[in-house]
């Protein structure tokens, strides 16, 4: 992502091991909201009360139209425009896992698993590719 944001090459990309994630928010953060939706006030999160109430279908457009703002921001070259536009697309995500019965931790273990099958929590691949693509498959069949 940091390629397609940082089109000036004397601004160095971030080097993941000085992220330090866990003492900026990181997962903890999405925690943080996903339990906060529990508390929704109509008078102190009004926004939030309405999304909440508009359904699943409107959530799942809320997503999608965020999800355009950051690739929109990231082929402009507009960094601040993808943090904050990635921040709604977060928010978005939660509103969505939490009307779908989904916690955090399902996602983080699902992440986990990838990372560990494939040495990253990338995409998985298509059905039917072959496992000699996935370390540690046995199975002869893409997981």
């Amino acid at each position: 992502m940091a390629a397609l944001v940082r089109h000036n090459a004397s601004v160095p990309a971030p080097n993941v091991a000085d992220l330090n994630i866990e003492a900026r928010g990181g997962a903890g953060e999405i925690e943080r909201l996903y339990m906060a939706l529990d508390r929704v006030d109509e008078c102190r999160n009004p926004r939030t009360a309405r999304l909440l109430a508009a359904g699943r279908r409107k959530m799942a457009q809320k997503l999608m139209e965020e999800a355009g703002e950051v690739a929109l921001g990231a082929a402009r070259h507009r960094t601040r425009a993808v943090i904050r536009e990635s921040a709604d697309l977060v928010y978005q995500l939660v509103v969505l896992w939490r009307e779908c019965g989904i916690a955090p931790n399902e996602v983080w273990a699902e992440m986990r698993h990838r990372a560990d099958a494939l040495g990253i929590a990338e995409k998985l691949p298509k059905p039917g590719v072959s496992a000699a693509f996935i370390p540690g498959s046995d199975e002869g069949v893409a997981r």
